[in-house]
């Protein structure tokens, strides 16, 4: 299997999220720049993972598939099972419901996340209720590619919500 090549403008693989794609800022989906995007490919899927949960091995927080085989993912995918803008994308169930949830590790913890982006050779007939194990299921035998970025996330341990009087 060939090896997706892509980028994030605003998260460098191996940096740091930066807090507007995180539960504890804005917490809206990143933008990807596909590089080498087979022309075979139909749909591309993305899985965000958090590598570091302490009560599940690669907790999974966002699932999106039959986005368009395009070589740029927009940011700020909207809420929802199907994502109007993108063509028939749908999105399932993980810490987001049909939704992008960004990293949220507990205070005073640095957690690591993977995106993992597939480049499809089909559109996938998956239901609302789709969570990563459906999902990895139904894209066995149709994968032509796959690319990962991990980069991390910490919570500082004495985080200020309200200003002080």
């Amino acid at each position: 299997m060939e090896k997706l090549k892509f980028t994030c403008p605003t998260i460098l693989d191996g940096g740091e999220f930066p807090l507007e794609h995180t539960g504890k800022g804005d917490n809206v989906s990143p933008e990807f720049l596909l590089k080498n995007l087979s022309p075979q490919a139909e749909t591309l899927a993305v899985v965000l993972e958090d590598l570091n949960h302490p009560l599940k091995k690669e907790f999974t927080h966002w699932l999106i598939w039959n986005l368009p085989a395009l070589s740029r993912i927009p940011a700020k995918i909207p809420q929802g099972f199907a994502v109007a803008n993108l063509q028939g994308a749908r999105q399932g169930i993980a810490y987001g419901w049909h939704c992008y949830a960004g990293p949220k590790p507990p205070l005073g913890q640095t957690h690591a996340y993977r995106f993992t982006i597939y480049a499809l050779d089909k559109t996938l007939e998956l239901g609302t209720w789709t969570r990563k194990r459906q999902l990895l299921k139904a894209m066995e035998g149709h994968i032509l590619q796959k690319g990962e970025l991990t980069a991390s996330f910490g919570s500082p341990k004495n985080l200020t919500f309200f200003p002080a009087s």
